[in-house]
């Protein structure tokens, strides 16, 4: 979702004369789009401007804007703390960013833009073209967070959940295809909890799986609570939609899911991996995982080490509990630290096995690939197969665009290599 609102602000500001650039010294306007779920994030952000004030020490200071989530969260206690920064604009309020700039170079003053005013924020989005032209390009359709899980900030930064319209959801898909966009990946905190109007997510993805040149179809970040009968569903009757769903569990223990306020139980959340399987055998699932959240005992780790196995993720991404300033969980007791950095590594090693496994197992087998750019000067594509492994391939053919069916020969940690085939039995890949 930051890469997207990234991709939005910058949208805004070259209607008031900015462009990009990569050489950080040569900036007018340095923004730092932030996100308050890392560890440290505040502090990082310190950090950051601190690298910016040391870049500019004998030049021209630019106008520093901080946005995001650490934006929100801190407001203004960041341009208090820290004199350099010109501005803090939230997640709500960044189509405000042209104003903000114009404001401060025109009366160089300090602003805080951290209103929640979501539907005006929307409004004003549809009056800009999403700009975008990357093959696989992201389209916020839902924003906010009403399930208050006691470890997460987001319903305090990003605010009550919002969905957008299905109509001004299909105009912007179609902009994104027109720019070049062959996939189009939905985004929000909960995004099947996308309700307008009585329409679900899956009658989103039912109206732009009409878009004739759109491929393919992904959506980010699910909840448990929401997966609908007639989302799962979905993953049988529409094609585009992508066999992988990223379905955050955070733990496999029922007291810990509990005590993190997550208001489902493993078995719960079982029965939707099997009925997800029921209606596309070819789902693979990723998921998130807390460890060592307050409370956690060495029999609730190995229930969520049963999880991971049982499930099978075909990639996990498993962090350390650390507190949030202002939710529940950060008054809880911790986990000893050494307890909890001892069960991360037997997590990650037993989830690094079931991938390596699970990629072994696609070696000299056909993967469908969407090419997404070229790399370099010998003749190789990088592009992701259904369920976003990274593969390359080499060819005389421009390939950007393109989904081809290639054969999988061999792969490392990061990466899958294959060759292209007719199927006669003809290479035109090398």
């Amino acid at each position: 979702m930051n890469e997207y609102d990234s991709n939005r602000i910058y949208d805004f500001a070259k209607n008031i004369n900015y462009k990009k650039t990569d050489k950080i010294e040569e900036a007018d306007c340095y923004v730092l789009n932030t996100c308050h779920i890392r560890e440290k994030a505040t502090e990082k952000v310190y950090h950051d401007v601190g690298r910016i004030k040391k870049t500019f020490r004998n030049k021209n200071k630019p106008i520093v804007v901080i946005t995001g989530c650490v934006a929100q969260a801190e407001g203004e206690i960041l341009l208090k703390k820290e004199k350099y920064i010109d501005a803090v604009i939230g997640p709500q309020s960044y189509h405000k960013f042209n104003e903000v700039i114009l404001n401060i170079e025109k009366n160089l003053c300090k602003i805080d833009s951290t209103d929640f005013d979501v539907i005006e924020k929307f409004d004003y989005l549809n009056l800009f073209k999403n700009s975008d032209s990357n093959v696989s390009s992201f389209l916020t359709v839902q924003e906010g967070c009403d399930k208050f899980c006691k470890f997460c900030v987001v319903p305090y930064t990003r605010g009550p959940e919002y969905s957008r319209s299905i109509e001004e959801l299909v105009v912007e898909t179609k902009n994104l295809v027109n720019n070049g966009a062959k996939e189009i990946t939905l985004l929000g905190q909960n995004v099947n909890a996308y309700n307008y109007e009585g329409k679900k997510l899956s009658d989103l993805i039912c109206e732009i799986s009409k878009i004739d040149d759109l491929k393919r179809i992904r959506y980010t970040t699910s909840h448990p609570l929401d997966f609908s009968k007639d989302l799962i569903q979905a993953h049988k009757k529409f094609k585009k939609l992508m066999p992988l769903i990223h379905l955050p569990v955070q733990s496999g223990s029922n007291k810990i899911l509990k005590n993190m306020g997550r208001n489902h139980s493993v078995e719960d959340y079982i029965l939707i991996i099997n009925e997800l399987k029921k209606a596309n055998p070819l789902i693979k699932f990723s998921s998130d995982f807390i460890i060592g959240y307050p409370g956690e005992t060495d029999k609730d780790f190995e229930e969520t080490l049963k999880l991971l196995k049982e499930v099978s993720f075909i990639n996990s991404y498993s962090y350390i509990y650390s507190p949030r300033p202002g939710t529940p969980a950060a008054r809880m007791k911790k986990t000893d630290i050494t307890v909890a950095k001892n069960r991360l590594y037997i997590f990650q090693k037993t989830a690094e096995e079931i991938k390596i496994k699970y990629r072994k197992r696609l070696f000299n087998k056909i993967s469908s690939v969407m090419f997404e750019n070229k790399i370099g000067n010998k003749g190789e594509f990088f592009g992701r197969d259904e369920y976003l492994n990274s593969v390359i391939v080499k060819s005389e053919k421009n390939l950007i665009g393109r989904v081809e069916k290639v054969r999988i020969y061999e792969g490392n940690h990061n990466t899958l290599f294959g060759k292209i085939k007719d199927f006669e039995n003809k290479d035109f890949a090398a």
